[in-house]
């Protein structure tokens, strides 16, 4: 079985590895988002055998709304329905898979599934936090789980148009159109509900945390899960700001100032309040934050991208922690204080969470291996998918940060060739 695991994750990093050496500037940006999501995939389906295959649903009556992928087709989720205990409790999973910051890669998205439903799969594998076996996510299996399409570009957050490119930015519309379409489908009824998110989708349930709280009474326990969604305002290996620039060109595109908190607006800049670090402190909805110190998705495309180093110095040790020298490493340590330090203040209310591995990884929720398995990771004697259960559910208070680089032995660590 590991052989072929291993021989499926080659395949498909020569594959994304050359689309990436393809594209220019940028989109080698927005391509490095997809190359981790199509190694989960592929992982995530490997690990778990048969995993549960759930149809996509197009929201009708979208496009009345202007609630639009952003070339005008129908957004969609996937649901599979809970039963029993679970029957009247939802997990709503927000969709990652990177932005898009100028008109010409904005073009170039919606030619794929994360700007058009026309190139959706029409079938997801439900895995992880997903899946419908006890044995794979002991405490929401039989929970309403839904995963909600991303074909917006700007984390569900913009609202505004190109009619010239021929660009819809509307995924403020697009979460609340799938928000509606599912209340009417019995999730106003829920008694439980987590709304959660992986990468780009991480960001998007912390931006949409308290929103989501509001759509129910005060008595349904309502809570919200970041995985891998905490990124920094961090300076790159030349000592510029690489993804602050690109995060600019998000929000001025695609509209996203007028959705964003104004508890943050009202004294910072509107690209300042597009990063979490700056948006954790205030939400009031009870928030579990899981990222690993090392996210490989930030390494690669945030701290050292091919522009803040055209000689390629960081190259090996981007593709593999272990060829890393030591000042590298310590360069990475100062990332890890960074989040540690965006941290301090929302670790400290107890009805938060938190899960920081020092791991070289990006998204651990949906991948089966590093949710529940035999073998995932763990701080301390606990894994993800207990920690965070048990923080849903009041068993215990999770606020788990790992030691530095090297100490923990049970990462998952990405490996890129």
């Amino acid at each position: 079985m590991r052989k072929v695991m291993g021989l499926i994750m080659v395949f498909v990093l020569f594959v994304v590895g050359f689309v990436s050496k393809c594209a220019d500037g940028f989109e080698y940006f927005n391509l490095t988002d997809l190359q981790f999501e199509s190694f989960y995939g592929v992982s995530a389906a490997a690990a778990a055998p048969n995993p549960l295959l759930v149809g996509l649903t197009l929201v009708q009556g979208a496009a009345s709304r202007g609630a639009v992928c952003l070339d005008g087709t129908l957004p969609g989720y996937h649901l599979h329905r809970g039963y029993g205990s679970g029957g009247n409790s939802w997990l709503i999973q927000l969709e990652g898979g990177g932005w898009c910051n100028t008109r010409r890669n904005c073009i170039y998205r919606k030619t794929t599934r994360r700007g058009s439903s026309n190139f959706m799969e029409k079938a997801l594998p439900f895995t992880g936090i997903l899946s419908n076996r006890a044995e794979e996510n002991p405490d929401f299996f039989n929970w309403n789980r839904v995963k909600i399409r991303y074909c917006d570009g700007a984390s569900f957050a913009g609202d505004s148009e190109d009619k010239a490119a021929q660009l819809e930015f509307r995924g403020q519309r697009i979460w609340s159109a799938a928000i509606d379409d599912l209340m009417s489908k019995g999730m106003r009824n829920a008694n439980q509900a987590l709304l959660s998110g992986c990468s780009a989708g991480g960001l998007a349930s912390i931006l949409h945390c308290d929103e989501f709280r509001y759509l129910f009474p005060r008595t349904t326990k309502v809570k919200c899960l970041s995985d891998a969604g905490l990124f920094l305002d961090a300076v790159d290996v030349s000592g510029g700001r690489t993804l602050r620039n690109f995060f600019g060109g998000v929000v001025g595109l695609q509209g996203v100032q007028k959705n964003l908190p104004n508890t943050c607006t009202n004294h910072l800049d509107p690209t300042s309040c597009f990063f979490p670090e700056n948006l954790i402190a205030n939400v009031k909805t009870p928030l579990f934050i899981l990222n690993a110190a090392y996210d490989s998705w930030q390494v690669q495309a945030s701290l050292a991208p091919p522009s803040a180093d055209p000689r390629g110095y960081w190259r090996d040790c981007k593709m593999d922690h272990a060829r890393c020298s030591s000042s590298q490493i310590q360069f990475l340590q100062g990332f890890r204080n960074h989040m540690l330090n965006a941290i301090k203040g929302f670790s400290m209310s107890r009805q938060n969470g938190l899960f920081i591995n020092s791991c070289f990884a990006h998204c651990q929720t949906e991948r089966q291996d590093t949710w529940f398995s035999d073998n995932s990771p763990l701080i301390g004697t606990k894994g993800i998918a207990l920690a965070v259960g048990d923080w849903y559910f009041n068993r215990a208070g999770i606020r788990a940060i790992d030691c530095p680089y090297p100490c923990d032995k049970t990462c998952h660590n990405l490996v890129f060739k």
